[in-house]
């Protein structure tokens, strides 16, 4: 387990700053969550820390390191990213076992087939998927099967952006489980991007609310109930999110 440290992180796209100074640190085995509205710079911090979009300042440090520090085949070791959308993120013509063993051939690893097997028994999918496409697996089966492609190179971190909210709400819950059961069993930190304050609940010790590319507040998961953010627009999200819950 590794402790992360971003700091002083700034990106823009064009003439437009997307995000602001933002410093977080995250400790070892931790879930930490990015909440905020869309265009707030959540996915951003995580695209640039994964180095996905390298046009930004500041620091990343892993355990330390600075993460444009480690060639890239370690850098795949130690951190890999879950997607919001697990069709897109998954070549339609591309079987399972090509999609799982391309991260492992681009970074010379030779013991492929047991580490997909093993991937796959991880997320609870069998082996035989491994020869399919997917087009044949529901939208669960293939988000499952993008958390066993980050799961094959053996990471210490995973970046999860927004992975559930492209499911239906039945299978949301099945997922966040089976991210739950896999932190316990491996040590993962988790770094966790989502708009649902429920999810945020369920799943982090701690979250950042974000608004226009800047940290408004960082705050303990039990501050949700009883809406103990000091700043105003902490307050009013989760305000939102609890009227909203209530509603239901």
């Amino acid at each position: 387990m590794k402790p992360i440290s971003i700091r002083a992180m700034s990106a823009s796209f064009g003439a437009v700053q997307v995000l602001h100074d933002v410093n977080i640190d995250i400790t070892p085995g931790e879930c930490f969550g990015l909440v905020g509205e869309s265009g707030s710079g959540k996915s951003t911090i995580l695209r640039c820390a994964s180095l996905l979009n390298a046009n930004w300042t500041g620091q990343v440090l892993i355990d330390g390191r600075d993460i444009r520090d480690m060639p890239v085949s370690e850098r795949a070791r130690t951190l890999q990213m879950v997607f919001q959308d697990p069709y897109g993120s998954l070549h339609p013509r591309h079987s399972i076992r090509t999609t799982l063993a391309e991260g492992l051939r681009v970074n010379g690893v030779r013991d492929q087939e047991p580490r997909l097997r093993h991937a796959m028994q991880d997320v609870g999918l069998p082996e035989e998927f491994l020869d399919r496409y997917p087009h044949q697996l529901s939208g669960g089966q293939r988000q499952r099967v993008a958390i066993a492609r980050a799961l094959v190179m053996e990471p210490d971190i995973l970046f999860l952006d927004e992975p559930t909210s492209a499911l239906d709400v039945s299978v949301q819950a099945e997922v966040l489980n089976l991210l739950m059961r896999l932190r316990e069993e491996k040590g993962f930190t988790y770094v966790m991007v989502s708009h649902d304050l429920a999810v945020v609940d369920h799943m982090c010790e701690r979250f950042a609310i974000m608004q226009q590319g800047c940290i408004v507040e960082v705050l303990p998961r039990t501050a949700i109930p009883g809406n103990q953010a000091t700043q105003p627009y902490a307050r009013e999200l989760i305000a939102a999110s609890l009227e909203y819950e209530n509603a239901l």
